[in-house]
């Protein structure tokens, strides 16, 4: 079922994103009067799922899923159509229009995915807004993880800045972002009454981009095992826990906080039966339990964001759109720092890309709107940024072509066009195979 509902979302929102971004060319190469010969989602190898010809055009569903395209006459690209290049040109090809109309035209599909990508950051906040704990609220301080251990943090320390950046938001991945993108060369922390300045490593961007670590938790909010609620028929529900109830302690040792009673049970009790010290008002109690074999009880504990009080930033429609170009400019600056660090080895490539199995996983196994239209935001500024790269067969490779025709006042002939794009095909079919290859070795090796 979990696979159901990834590749569900998966196919959806690349469905989403392909149709609008060829729509981008779509309706220029028509205002141009450009004759557009097909219109597809997925392609059509040898056969389309389902084709229907209108006017000019034929609208079409392929069978293989790896994107979709728009054949307009005239024009070098992915069909390689040699023998329509070979006839003089007509009036209502892409060859026979000015250099400006061309552009527009190429530009148009990478133009759409940058406003869906900003428009979709916009509508997530002014529709659910921002859900965030203060890093002020965190009066418990922090636990942390085998990566915020070898970091320097520890157990009950509160993370004050990152760099020179103040930490007002309780979050893990803004302090992994700041340590991989901007090269912070250390965190500020409150540990008891001490203020201590901790080093950050110049290898920690290569250990935090790495694959394996990727979500990995660096640190999270420490809270007390405060129950909510006991599911039916379980373990804590038999043992007569109630709500309001905290756990402190597993068979005499001290468990104030819910990751410490987490990692005892997970590594020591998974099966048997304990006693837990419960805090019930003012009164303790001793309370046997057995332990399933995946180290749980059945019951709900009191999350952190009840416990220290989450805050949830409200945007007006006013106020959502341009905070979502600001994020969205935010994403796409990230990326380009990311492609800086890779071309000078200090993020490895082969860490960072992922094919279609990667992509999916980040949908989650449930169907949560809000991470859906968030995803397809970040995935449409994804489309947009890598489409714009200078390779032939990708629209920025004929963006390139365009404006050194421009510049030159000289149109490059159909014969180098038809090479540059042949090669741009092996080098984008050879990435696609490339990052799907490292999907699959990365699940061999689980």
């Amino acid at each position: 079922m979990d696979i159901l509902v990834i590749t569900g979302q998966l196919i959806l929102s690349l469905s989403l994103l392909v149709v609008l971004h060829e729509l981008g060319h779509f309706i220029p190469a028509r205002l141009f009067k450009t004759r557009v010969e097909k219109f597809y989602l997925f392609f059509d190898v040898k056969f389309a799922l389902l084709k229907k010809k209108i006017g000019d055009t034929e609208y079409g569903i392929g069978w293989l899923p790896l994107g979709g395209y728009v054949k307009i006459s005239g024009m070098i690209d992915e069909s390689m159509d040699k023998e329509q290049m070979k006839k003089d040109p007509e009036p209502w090809e892409f060859r026979s229009k000015p250099a400006w109309q061309r552009l527009i035209i190429m530009l148009g599909g990478v133009t759409v995915n940058f406003i869906l990508g900003f428009f979709l950051y916009g509508m997530v906040l002014w529709v659910w807004g921002e859900d965030f704990i203060p890093a002020e609220n965190a009066r418990y301080g922090i636990y942390v993880d085998e990566l915020g251990d070898d970091l320097g943090l520890q157990d009950g320390d509160q993370v004050l800045k990152v760099g020179e950046k103040p930490l007002t938001k309780l979050s893990d991945r803004e302090v992994v972002r700041e340590i991989i993108i901007n090269n912070v060369s250390n965190l500020t922390v409150k540990r008891g009454s001490e203020i201590r300045l901790l080093p950050v490593d110049d290898g920690y961007t290569s250990v935090l981009s790495s694959y394996e670590n990727k979500g990995k938790l660096l640190f999270g909010a420490r809270v007390p095992f405060i129950v909510e609620a006991t599911a039916d028929d379980s373990p804590a529900a038999k043992a007569g826990l109630k709500i309001e109830d905290r756990i402190v302690g597993v068979n005499g040792t001290p468990t104030e906080y819910f990751h410490e009673f987490q990692r005892l049970v997970r590594d020591q009790y998974k099966g048997k039966q304990v006693t837990l010290s419960v805090l019930r008002g003012n009164d303790t109690l001793s309370v046997p339990i057995t332990i399933t074999e995946e180290g749980k009880i059945g019951a709900y504990a009191r999350t952190a964001s009840l416990i220290l009080g989450a805050k949830n930033q409200a945007y007006t429609l006013g106020e959502a759109m341009p905070a979502g170009v600001t994020k969205g400019l935010g994403f796409l600056n990230d990326q380009l720092k990311a492609f800086g660090k890779m071309f000078k080895g200090e993020i490895k490539v082969s860490e960072s890309l992922g094919g279609i199995g990667s992509i999916g996983s980040m949908f989650g196994t449930e169907w949560v709107w809000q991470r859906f239209w968030t995803m397809t935001a970040i995935l449409s500024l994804i489309l947009a940024f890598m489409n714009l790269l200078p390779i032939p067969a990708l629209d920025g490779g004929h963006v390139m072509f365009l404006l050194i025709e421009a510049i030159t006042g000289r149109k490059l002939s159909d014969k180098f066009m038809e090479w540059a794009t042949t090669i741009g095909l092996i080098l984008v079919l050879g990435l696609v195979l490339y990052a799907n290859g490292l999907d699959i070795f990365r699940a061999w090796m689980k």
